[in-house]
């Protein structure tokens, strides 16, 4: 499977003890929909490879995971900071009105007062918001991900209704502004 089949669970944060057990964190809405793994994959390189969980336990502040072959601290520290992945047939069902990320990579977006603006190219979390990276008149532009500038998003058609604050495109359109 190519890696767009797939979804980021989350990381090996820190080996747990001596015997090659982990810290998880799950970047997921709710860690206990997946308390019934039995494998979960590893990028390493261009590769996903496939380890079998032998004990998972999903605490409200802590998740430890256990995988086969990983015996040891040295060998646990191997994988620490690695990023887990799980088939994306594997992400639970949203509402109609809900959307996860990768759904909207190629959906045109449609400002109410501007029109057709451009294709989503990527999804990012900057950390402190997400944003819509949108190619516009072959400019990257950074949509904020929100309900008040995304009112809408219809999977139907493929179309992301927005609401762009005024001046937002001209940002990145203005050819005198000077990042020095």
């Amino acid at each position: 499977m190519a890696k767009t089949e797939y979804f980021e669970l989350g990381y090996l944060a820190k080996p747990h003890g001596l015997k090659g057990a982990f810290h998880v964190f799950m970047d997921v809405d709710d860690p206990f929909e997946y308390e019934e793994l039995d494998a979960v994959f590893v990028q390493q390189g261009n590769e996903m490879v496939p380890y079998f969980i032998e004990d998972l336990q999903i605490r409200e502040n802590l998740n430890l995971m256990t995988i086969e072959g990983i015996t040891s601290l040295d060998g646990a520290k191997e994988l620490v900071g690695s990023k887990l992945f799980l088939p994306i047939s594997m992400l639970p069902k949203l509402k109609d009105d809900q959307f996860y990320y990768h759904e909207i990579i190629d959906y045109q977006v449609k400002d109410r007062i501007l029109g057709s603006l451009g294709m989503v190219k990527e999804v990012y979390s900057t950390g402190a918001q997400d944003v819509i990276i949108m190619i516009y008149q072959g400019v990257e532009v950074l949509i904020p991900l929100t309900d008040e500038i995304v009112p809408q998003v219809d999977k139907l058609n493929k179309v992301i209704i927005t609401q762009l604050p005024d001046g937002l495109l001209d940002v990145y359109m203005n050819e005198s502004y000077d990042a020095d």
